[in-house]
């Protein structure tokens, strides 16, 4: 873009206005790579999704929350692949960059990255769904398993925020220090408790929780470190966060969930059993009966 600067006139006599450059905006965005990972990773959970449902074809309905509940994630994460792989769960983040030069003025330009939003989107909504699975596995009670869905919640909300804020600044990185603070949290009510009161149920219990706990862990403990230098720092192209997140969310989503459903099947002790409402909707003695008596 071109725009005129007036200058003062020289000797007495006036100049045309000379011409000032000021850059077009820099994109940051997918590229072939980053596009193609993104149909892979959405072909991945479609199908994860469909073996998934299969597997428990066979199952009890009493028995069947495990399946139920990892056939969402991968439902939700095929969902969130497609909106980004389209272009619909995408959106630009534009601020202006100063560049810095020894002998001239300093000159400045924008940038405009692309953030993909829909994937903050599937972490709020399956990051707790695993969570209750590994509760579920644990037996882990009901107040720890809230406090530990809210704090996914805080930390993946508190994320997509310092994902939109400004380079370098405390707005930014005060908000990623929130999320981290919030994973701590979640560590704390799953894996920390959970691995204590899992010992009620066997040594083997205990033992395929821990494998699993620390497998989800060790995964979920990368994102931020990618995240900071992605997102958060911009040291990486948009391709590069991309094919690692889908990595991780396919070891996450895809082989955590394949390997709970195998140790479910393989051990007795790991199922979790819900009858009433969950298996057989409102029994008569649970239904609402308008015009009886009251007395009846």
């Amino acid at each position: 873009m071109i725009s005129p600067t007036s200058i003062s006139s020289l000797g007495g006599g006036g100049v045309k206005p000379i011409p000032t450059v000021i850059p077009a905006p820099e994109f940051e965005k997918v590229h072939y790579v980053g596009s193609t990972t993104l149909w892979v990773a959405f072909a991945v959970m479609v199908l994860a999704s469909a073996v998934f449902a299969l597997m428990s074809w066979n199952i009890p309905v009493s028995k069947r929350v495990y399946h139920v509940l990892t056939t969402l994630v991968t439902i939700i994460a095929a969902l969130s692949y497609f909106a980004m792989a389209t272009g619909d769960g995408v959106s630009y983040k534009c601020e202006e960059t100063t560049d810095y030069h020894d002998h001239i003025p300093d000159t400045s330009h924008t940038v405009c990255r692309q953030i993909y939003w829909a994937r903050y989107v599937d972490w709020s909504l399956t990051t707790p769904l695993l969570l209750i699975e590994l509760c579920l596995l644990a037996g882990v009670d009901g107040a720890h398993t809230l406090m530990a869905v809210a704090a996914s919640l805080i930390m993946d909300l508190t994320g997509l925020f310092a994902a939109y804020g400004n380079n370098n600044t405390f707005q930014k990185w005060g908000w990623f220090t929130f999320a981290c603070l919030a994973y701590v949290f979640v560590i704390w009510h799953v894996a920390l408790h959970g691995s204590r009161v899992v010992r009620a149920k066997g040594d083997k219990v205990a033992r395929q929780f821990g494998g699993l706990a620390a497998f989800i862990f060790l995964l979920w403990t990368i994102y931020p470190i990618v995240w900071g230098i992605a997102e958060g720092a911009h040291r990486t192209s948009v391709d590069t966060g991309i094919v690692v997140y889908a990595v991780l969310d396919i070891l996450v989503k895809v082989g955590f969930g394949l390997w709970l459903l195998v140790i479910q099947r393989q051990t007795p002790e790991t199922n979790v059993d819900l009858d009433g409402y969950w298996s057989n909707g409102l029994a008569s003695e649970g239904r609402i009966r308008i015009g009886d008596p009251d007395n009846a």
